[in-house]
């Protein structure tokens, strides 16, 4: 299955979950950056509003595209035990504490002294623009359990079948428009149009849900 850009995978993604989670009480929970432009189309279809989980994926040292690990800026950690084996324990250290930061930075930028929105008791919709290993996702998933939410659902275009099994284990539903028996190697090969998202555009694309919602 192919996506036009992200806009048109979440378009599709939002008409997939509407049936079920239009109107409830929850949350759409986007994963910087690439998730944010299709958790704003799931969140307007749904009516509900739109919120950022922060988890950054710790990079292989000779392949860093290839996650070895995750962390979310409250410091939430999921690794591949076989991976992190095979590199030193004082460079994952660092990497840990750089990715850890660089979520806190990106929640300084993107919601600019908001408070985050609570989970507790409601459902959670956490949206990325596709899904590789899962250990950000992973992350993700632990890091808003933590809020006690009613029920936690992953929502994604793409996820290779053994990462939506391992997942299912995690989240209360795993919703996705192709699950890839034979996995294409990158969430990019699955767009037409994959460009890098910025930090300005994930602002004005959550200070536009901020106007809709207020209207």
């Amino acid at each position: 299955m192919r996506f036009k850009d992200r806009k048109d995978a979440g378009r599709q993604l939002a008409e997939l979950l509407a049936g079920r989670y239009a109107g409830i009480d929850g949350i759409v929970y986007a994963l910087p950056r690439g998730g944010v432009v299709l958790g704003a189309e799931v969140a307007r279809r749904l009516g509900l509003p739109l919120d950022l989980i922060i988890a950054r994926k710790i990079g292989h040292p000779r392949n860093p595209e290839y996650a070895i690990g995750a962390v979310t800026e409250q410091g939430e950690l999921v690794t591949n035990p076989r991976e992190i084996e095979s590199v030193r324990r004082e460079w994952l250290a660092r990497e840990i504490e750089k990715e850890r930061r660089e979520a806190e930075r990106r929640h300084a930028v993107y919601l600019d002294g908001r408070t985050p929105l609570s989970a507790a008791g409601r459902t959670a919709i956490l949206v990325d623009d596709g899904i590789a290993t899962g250990l950000t996702m992973l992350a993700a998933i632990r890091a808003v359990q933590r809020q006690n939410p009613a029920r936690v659902v992953v929502a994604v275009p793409v996820v290779p079948a053994d990462t939506a099994a391992q997942l299912e284990r995690e989240a209360d539903e795993v919703v996705a428009l192709d699950v890839a028996a034979d996995y294409l190697g990158a969430v990019g090969a699955y767009y037409d149009d994959f460009p890098q998202v910025t930090d300005g555009e994930v602002v004005e694309l959550l200070h536009a849900m901020e106007r809709e919602t207020s209207a």
